[in-house]
């Protein structure tokens, strides 16, 4: 049995806009319930959320019967967790802080087995091949691997472009707050020097045949970034939604 398709993958590739959300509770719990909402894909965030290796494995298990599609982001672009995302289950990988085309061919690699790649084979006994039972996926998973990576600051800007030619990288995302941030404005991402480079950097993006992507917070910036092209778009995160709601909830009630 050949590895599963990623059928996330496969929407990019045919230009289909993905909408998506964050996950930052790091429980297996709420993952279930965000796997019924409706997303396409659903980020379970190593970077910034407090996960580990166990809870991301546990979250990937809890979408198994969702049709969302699950994105890990890892917490930085190391082959150590890159291996270990992947054969916990994960067939898409989100790199956060990629700077470089030289960085982005390692991490290519590191999803790829060998001769091509440097990923460890090992997955017979992992989640991956579910336990073995996929005897073919050391053949066929290379293919169904979507790499996803993140140019969050300046640097990363100005070799966008080497970036994007570089083969394996399937989209590239960018990160509104780090970028901001990095160019002087504080995690100000309305800011118009900012929202230029942003659409700048997605339409690029677009054009060299990769899938742009960007997280909107706001109904606002969330529509910017749809208009302007964003394929695969997050429009929230999970603590945020559960946070805005109950404040305003709150608040409804303590007014009457």
């Amino acid at each position: 049995m050949p590895a599963p398709k990623n059928r996330f993958k496969q929407a990019l590739s045919n230009g289909d806009r993905q909408i998506g959300c964050w996950m930052s509770f790091g429980e297996a719990a709420v993952a279930e319930v965000m796997g019924t909402c409706g997303f396409d894909w659903l980020v379970i965030d190593g970077e910034h959320a407090p996960n580990d290796i166990r809870s991301i494995r546990d979250q990937l298990m809890a979408l198994g019967a969702s049709p969302s599609h699950p994105v890990v982001r890892v917490p930085i672009g190391e082959t150590w967790i890159i291996k270990q995302a992947l054969d916990s289950g994960a067939q898409t990988l989100l790199v956060p802080m990629v700077e470089s085309a030289e960085q982005a061919r390692e991490l290519v690699r590191a999803c790829q087995y060998p001769p091509q790649g440097t990923r460890g084979v090992g997955a017979t006994a992992a989640r991956a091949t579910q336990f073995g039972s996929h005897d073919a996926y050391i053949q066929t998973s290379d293919q169904e691997i979507c790499l996803l990576l993140q140019v969050e600051n300046r640097k990363g800007i100005e070799n966008l472009d080497d970036i994007l030619t570089v083969d394996g990288v399937d989209g590239v995302f960018i990160g509104p707050a780090d970028l901001s941030t990095d160019m002087g404005h504080q995690g100000n991402s309305a800011h118009p020097q900012v929202q230029a480079v942003i659409a700048d950097a997605l339409a690029r993006i677009k054009a060299s045949g990769r899938a742009p992507g960007i997280l909107g917070t706001s109904p606002e910036a969330t529509q910017v970034y749809h208009d302007m092209g964003a394929q695969f778009l997050a429009v929230g995160i999970d603590v945020m939604v559960l946070a805005r709601s109950a404040r305003a909830l709150a608040a409804e009630w303590a007014a009457k």
